[in-house]
């Protein structure tokens, strides 16, 4: 599906900060960044990769961010507070 269609059906632009212990040096963290679209706030797709890597991968999972954003809003409108007429 497209990112256009997957927006239009609720998904939102989603970015994990994942810090994980190195296999080979289990005392130093190195940070991966994970971007998708995924639907809030269960996060299906996190969910299933952060599965993925304690099931596969050796580096053990130590802390995740996460940040979600919608991309496609209703606009803002504001009210002006005064009014200016120019010449």
């Amino acid at each position: 599906m497209s990112e256009l269609g997957l927006q239009l059906r609720g998904h939102r632009l989603t970015t994990a900060e994942i810090l994980y212990h190195m296999p080979d040096h289990p005392h130093l963290l190195q940070s991966y960044i994970w971007q998708d679209y995924d639907l809030w706030p269960q996060f299906p797709q996190l969910r299933r990769f952060l599965d993925f890597w304690s099931h596969n991968l050796d580096g053990k999972l130590h802390s995740v961010k996460v940040a979600s954003r919608n991309l496609i809003a209703d606009p803002e409108v504001e009210r002006a507070d005064c009014l200016l007429t120019l010449h």
